[in-house]
């Protein structure tokens, strides 16, 4: 995976220090923070591992950034280990200054070699930054990390919805990302090697509406929430 000389890994070089400030700036459209959405997917992640009985070892994050939810993943799912990768070396360094831990490895995915060892994968918002010619390359890589029965978790914006287009248009570098439909990514991940375990919903009100959230749950087969997570297995 040869991906050193990606404009997206430079522009993440220019933005490693102020994506926490634009990504706020996008967010504040709906009332909530960061981590909120942050422990929001990684809980419904939480729940369906909780469901199928899997308990992963080892973790990834592919697209990590500065790592912020890589003690997340520790946390909610109980691995004992994460690697992060990040095709943006400044991204990376912050990383690794900001989180002290053994348990915690990061790396540029071109000096990382997969070696089908991972149990779990974990992806938000990356691949709408991803050229689409090179997306099916990109599914394999995560295909070759994981081992056989390994889960892929991939989440992304959901172009159907409003609110979702609301806050990409008022994140930098989000306003010329291409999207991609739950549907493109369900075929995507087939066409790498994934069967597909789910695909859920989240994220369906603002604060303003939070009082309906106790819905989410019961609506989460429904395309409209603000992103979706593909989750997918790796066949044995």
């Amino acid at each position: 995976m040869d991906s050193r000389n990606s404009p997206n890994a430079t522009r993440f070089d220019d933005f490693a220090i102020s994506y926490d400030h634009a990504l706020a700036m996008g967010l504040s459209a709906t009332g909530e923070d960061r981590d909120f959405f942050a422990r929001g997917r990684i809980e419904v992640l939480r729940k369906h591992l909780g469901r199928m009985q899997f308990q992963p070892h080892h973790a990834m994050e592919f697209g990590c950034g500065t790592g912020s939810n890589l003690p997340l993943l520790l946390e909610m799912t109980g691995a004992k280990s994460v690697l992060g990768l990040d095709v943006s070396e400044k991204s990376i360094e912050m990383a690794r200054g900001s989180l002290n831990s053994s348990a915690m490895t990061f790396a540029h995915p071109d000096r990382y070699r997969p070696e089908a060892r991972i149990d779990l994968a974990f992806c938000n918002g990356v691949f709408h930054h991803i050229d689409p010619a090179m997306r099916l390359s990109v599914v394999k890589y995560v295909l070759e990390c994981l081992r056989p029965g390994g889960l892929f978790a991939l989440w992304e914006n959901n172009p159907w919805n409003p609110g979702t287009r609301l806050v990409m248009s008022r994140i930098p570098f989000d306003k010329d990302a291409i999207t991609l439909t739950p549907s493109e990514g369900r075929r995507m991940l087939t066409a790498g090697g994934f069967r597909i375990v789910s695909s859920d919903y989240a994220f369906l009100f603002p604060r303003a509406l939070r009082w309906l959230r106790p819905l989410e749950t019961p609506l989460c087969r429904l395309p409209i929430g603000g992103q979706y997570q593909l989750l997918a297995i790796k066949p044995e």
